[in-house]
């Protein structure tokens, strides 16, 4: 999502960091530059100019020092600002002391609501609580039964009256079925509609103050801009709003919600949706937030995921397999596996810091040909994949048949397996700085996954 910001904060860097020091000249065409940058990406204007100002001021005050060049001096203080807009720190849910919890999700339709309440669950599901989804939303058309399905794609339980009841009194007793259910957490889903109006904010309205929720979060897809943040504003003028959840923030949109939000509501974003899955929920931390933006990666996110959904025993094998020299097929398949719960490959190379610039800029990777190299190993018997030396002519034919590619697509395969095993077992071993092939060439493999 911010993508196109970051490749813009970074030309705005590059055209200072020649610069031998700071002067009011470079440091007033730099923040033009900046300025630009950030309202092209969506930032709400007011935020954008309260946003330069605390650069030069921080700029000005900042102590120059000779080792220091006037690039870094600038990125590390929008860096710092920018950890500052976007809250400073992660704000964590409110557990109440003694249960149920109940959090309640607001915002207008389509947004994401009811997929965010099975997201949410399942992050609660992880940290050892057991949560209630609530169907509340008793105009939409089947919301209740959508919301029960991705209750049991979750695995938590669900409630509600149906789709005749009052939602207060839906939401009143769901405290009752907490405590049959043994549930120490209840997630309200409440109506949306189209765009904000009397009826539903008087409805949001009645359910808060006979509720008391410890948590009320506004959900919004990050894809719809501006419009997030003045709907959010809407809501927060008439309810206490807790926090934010940005939904989509994978997409292809401008992301300056994202930026905006907190300086416009007052309330911290808590959580983003990064995909469609119910997994795919992550807790907002302005530092790596504004590490990512910057072009720093995120390594702290990568490794808190890969702890969750990579099979540790099967990533010491690969690693002993990789120094040993005898990694096969079938190991190199399991890793593929394990690597697309991480996510998209671009998804990850945004996370690694440095990825982009060690690559020449060239950190996309196409997904189809990660397709492509999967289906040519599953085509393959096990034999194959353990010994592919035994891979003929009719096998590469058979292989390619059953994986839909060409003959061609299954050599290429194979060749470049074999060339960047022997690479690997020589940059395990020491021999070389990391990077580089046993010749000095680039030592990324062209076959995605590796």
């Amino acid at each position: 999502m911010f993508e196109s910001l970051s490749q813009k904060l970074d030309r705005a860097f590059k055209n200072i960091r020649g610069q031998g020091k700071l002067t009011e000249k470079n440091m007033k065409d730099s923040l033009q530059e900046i300025r630009t940058a950030l309202l092209e990406a969506d930032v709400n204007f007011k935020v954008v100019k309260q946003f330069i100002a605390n650069v030069q001021e921080a700029a000005a005050g900042e102590k120059v020092f000779d080792s220091v060049q006037p690039g870094q001096q600038i990125v590390k203080i929008v860096h710092d600002e920018l950890i500052k807009l976007m809250g400073g720190a992660n704000e964590p849910l409110k557990i109440a002391q003694s249960p149920p919890t109940i959090i309640m999700m607001v915002g207008l339709q389509g947004q994401g609501k009811t997929t965010t309440c099975g997201k949410l669950a399942m992050h609660l599901k992880k940290k050892g609580h057991r949560p209630l989804l609530v169907g509340a939303d008793v105009y939409r058309p089947a919301a209740i039964q959508q919301l029960e399905v991705v209750a049991k794609q979750a695995e938590v339980e669900s409630f509600s009256l149906g789709q005749n009841a009052d939602p207060v009194d839906t939401c009143l007793m769901a405290r009752g079925e907490a405590q049959r259910l043994n549930c120490d957490v209840i997630l309200l889903d409440t109506a949306g509609r189209m765009h904000v109006d009397e009826q539903m904010m008087g409805e949001v309205r009645r359910i808060q103050s006979q509720v008391s929720p410890h948590e009320i979060l506004f959900v919004a897809s990050a894809m719809t801009g501006q419009d997030a943040v003045n709907s959010a504003k809407q809501f927060n003028d008439v309810l206490p709003l807790t926090g934010v959840v940005l939904t989509q923030m994978d997409g292809d949109a401008r992301g300056g919600a994202a930026i905006s939000l907190i300086s416009v509501t007052g309330c911290p974003v808590k959580f983003v949706g990064t995909g469609e899955k119910l997994d795919q929920l992550d807790a907002f931390h302005p530092q790596r937030m504004a590490d990512q933006i910057l072009g720093m990666g995120d390594i702290v996110s990568f490794v808190e995921k890969a702890q969750e959904v990579v099979d540790q025993d099967k990533a010491v094998k690969f690693q002993e397999k990789m120094k040993k020299g005898t990694l096969d097929l079938e190991i190199f398949l399991e890793q593929i596996q394990q690597m697309k719960k991480l996510g998209s490959m671009s998804e990850i190379a945004s996370k690694i810091p440095g990825f982009s610039k060690m690559m020449g800029g060239q950190a996309d990777i196409d997904e189809d040909e990660l397709k492509y190299t999967e289906a040519i190993i599953s085509s393959m018997t096990l034999k194959e994949r353990r010994s592919p030396k035994i891979i003929n002519g009719s096998r590469r034919r058979r292989i390619a048949d059953g994986s839909g590619t060409t003959v061609q697509d299954v050599n290429r395969l194979l060749k470049e397996f074999e060339k960047q095993k022997r690479m690997m077992k020589q940059l395990m071993k020491g021999k070389g700085p990391f990077g580089k092939g046993p010749k000095g060439g680039r030592g990324i493999m062209r076959m995605p996954g590796m």
